[in-house]
């Protein structure tokens, strides 16, 4: 196909043009070539001359800088020489710079002065290390040992002025807090004031780092050792002036912690015996009914009968003896040796606290060992004395003091779990003081039991001091009431009680050899029912009828059928009364036959035989006691039935016979007058 001549015209013009506008953009490029490389000789031109210039100017520095930087080392050396110069020099103006305040002490002013001894005990160090030989070292080591001293004269003074003994009202507070529910907050001991404390503590401190001194915790357990020690002893000897003057020691309370509002309430008294011993002492002059004569004892009801207990020596050997003063005293010094063992305990903890801010760490327990020694070995000693005293009351049968053993020993069974926490850690031989103690006294309380039991069957007194009313006899009623005692420490005594069987056993046997001093056979029955009847019922009205049980599970019955047994016994002294009146002793007449001068004279005979009979025993037996009201009632009540039944049917048969002509001389009681006769016996105050 043929292309236009018109249109391949156009088309080489287009074509030319574009060849034209290619070859100028070739032309434009090759110029900026040209220009570019004529730029890059130009910067390269411009770069080799600065090199060369830099090179010129680092072999002009570099040498300057060298001996710059030189300068510079130099300049920092003779600074640290100037500057360890100065701490040299520093030194060697320690002893004079610190001489005065050594001399003047810490007193005022431990901060100031324990500064000082840095800078001495630095002193000393440079001088050791750097020059051993130097008059300087022997300087400051001298100024150092006298600062040490002074320290150490400083604890000693803080310790002794401001360690004050704890006063024994504080004590009672202290020891009572364990027991009062109203207690809002336990009593605190301040034992020294909070700023002596932390100077206490500081000094403490520096002379176990620095001082290299363990002197310092010697005097400490003396000081606080002394302080324990008198606190205790202060404590006993608040017991003897309280018991003195007013017969009960006090301990204010301290509501809130104002110590200037005391209120006076009493203090716990574990173990009392003073109760007993008066209750016994007034009971032996004066019988329930207010006659002379034995015991006449009823066991007292509720808490009452607790600590019935009494010198049983008064019944069993030293009956002459009087008992006023040395009953109270036991009971004080009782009294005051529970407290003292419970403030010892509990002065303790407060003192290893104290110690445990002040002592190191590892010396505590060795330091605390130390110091309550004195204040314990007073007490194991005080403790083995009361030991001794009962094992020589036992020998001479003074029971009552034996009796003092046994509340101690409850409370130091009681107390022996806050002893061996307190102790822990101590000693072995610091550890077995008390349970030595608790065996010593358990020995002697189980010695004492067993030798009481003994002396009961081999009382020897059967004229002396006998009832003439056939009341209770001493012997009856402190064995009871010692075994009452003993009751309330069960715990502590009880494989001791288990042997009671043994001291009822050989008080009846007693018992049965005593009745027989009696010539009327009826006055000793009396004096049997009563004993048995005050047993069975002070054995009712305690817990022993139970420890009795165990062993005897008859003795209830068995004491019931004693009492009956005598109760019988008693009623055949009435027998020659109503034998006299018996029917079958009676002679046999018919009515409206006129009585032979035999048959008269019988009659008269057994009218004067019974009111002979009947006045004789209402007389007698008028002076005889039966002190339980029951008994006494039931008693007489069956012996009226019987005499008034026996006298009636004989009144109703021979009253209206004329057996005499002075009916009077011998019908001269009515059967009631009767009745009221026997209503009066065993009462002396009728």
């Amino acid at each position: 196909m043929m292309i236009p001549p018109q249109e391949a015209s156009a088309r080489r013009r287009e074509i030319e043009d574009k060849l034209k506008q290619e070859e100028e953009t070739l032309s434009f490029i090759r110029d900026s070539l040209e220009k570019s490389d004529q730029l890059t000789k130009n910067m390269v031109s411009i770069l080799s001359s600065f090199e060369s210039r830099l090179m010129k100017l680092e072999n002009s520095i570099i040498p300057v800088h060298k001996q710059t930087e030189n300068l510079q080392r130099l300049q920092e050396n003779v600074e640290k020489t100037l500057s360890c110069l100065d701490h040299v020099i520093s030194y060697y103006h320690v002893a004079s710079d610190t001489e005065k305040i050594i001399r003047e002490g810490p007193t005022g002013r431990l901060e100031e002065y324990l500064g000082s001894m840095a800078k001495i005990q630095k002193a000393v160090e440079y001088f050791q290390d750097n020059s051993p030989d130097s008059p300087e070292l022997n300087k400051v080591k001298l100024l150092f040992e006298r600062g040490k001293e002074s320290l150490e004269s400083e604890f000693r003074s803080l310790m002794t002025r401001h360690s004050k003994v704890v006063s024994p009202v504080l004590i009672l507070d202290l020891i009572s807090g364990d027991d009062d529910l109203e207690a809002q907050e336990d009593v605190a001991l301040e034992h020294l004031p909070e700023s002596v404390l932390q100077d206490v503590i500081r000094i403490s401190r520096w002379l176990v780092e620095y001082g290299r001194n363990q002197d310092f915790m010697n005097v400490y357990y003396q000081i606080r050792s002394s302080q324990l020690d008198r606190s205790i002893k202060g404590l006993k000897e608040h017991f003897h002036k309280s018991s003195s003057s007013s017969g009960v020691p006090y301990s204010p309370a301290i509501p809130n912690k104002r110590k200037d509002t005391p209120t006076k309430k009493p203090v716990k008294r574990p173990g009392t015996i003073r109760k007993a011993q008066n209750l016994l002492k007034q009971y032996s002059q004066h019988g329930l009914d207010g006659k002379k004569g034995g015991s006449n004892l009823i066991p007292l009801e509720g808490h009452e009968h607790d600590f019935q207990v009494k010198h049983l020596s008064e019944a069993l050997n030293d009956k002459h003896r009087p008992l006023a003063g040395r009953d109270d005293m036991l009971d004080v010094e009782t009294d005051a040796y529970i407290h003292c063992v419970s403030a010892f305990v509990k002065l303790a903890q407060s003192e290893y606290q104290l110690l445990a801010d002040i002592i190191p760490e590892h010396h505590q327990k060795k330091t605390f060992d130390s110091l309550i020694q004195d204040a314990l070995d007073g007490l194991m000693l005080e403790g083995e004395n009361i030991v001794s005293a009962a094992r020589k009351a036992v020998v001479r049968h003074d029971f009552s003091t034996v009796l003092t053993v046994f509340p101690i020993l409850r409370h130091l069974k009681q107390t022996k779990p806050e002893f061996d926490q307190v102790l822990q850690g101590t000693a072995a031989s610091t550890k077995n003081k008390l349970p030595g103690l608790i065996t010593s006294m358990e020995t002697i309380g189980a010695k004492a039991l067993e030798d009481f039991a003994d002396n009961i069957k081999n009382d020897p007194d059967k004229e002396y001091n006998m009832p003439k009313d056939g009341t209770v006899h001493e012997l009856t009623s402190n064995a009871i009431l010692f075994l009452q005692q003993l009751l309330d420490f069960q715990e502590t005594a009880g494989a001791m009680l288990a042997s009671q069987g043994k001291v009822l056993g050989n008080l009846q046997l007693n018992l049965l050899s005593k009745s027989k001093v009696y010539e009327d056979p009826a006055l000793s029955a009396i004096f049997l029912h009563n004993n048995y009847n005050y047993i069975l019922k002070s054995l009712e009205k305690s817990e022993l009828i139970q420890l009795v049980a165990v062993t005897q599970k008859t003795a209830e019955r068995s004491y019931r059928e004693h009492i009956e047994q005598q109760v019988q016994t008693y009623q055949r002294s009435w027998l020659k009364v109503t034998d006299y009146i018996a029917e079958k002793n009676l002679p046999v007449f018919q009515p409206g036959v006129k009585l032979r001068d035999k048959e008269r004279q019988i009659i008269k005979e057994r009218f004067k035989g019974f009111n002979d009979g009947l006045e004789e025993l209402c007389k007698i037996q008028k002076a005889w006691a039966i002190p339980d009201m029951e008994q006494r009632d039931r008693i007489r009540q069956a012996q009226k039935t019987i005499v008034k039944e026996t006298y009636g049917a004989f009144l109703q048969k021979f009253g209206s016979v004329p057996f005499t002509k002075n009916p009077e001389k011998y019908i001269k009681y009515g059967v009631e007058q009767v009745g009221d006769m026997i209503d009066r016996l065993f009462d002396t105050s009728a």
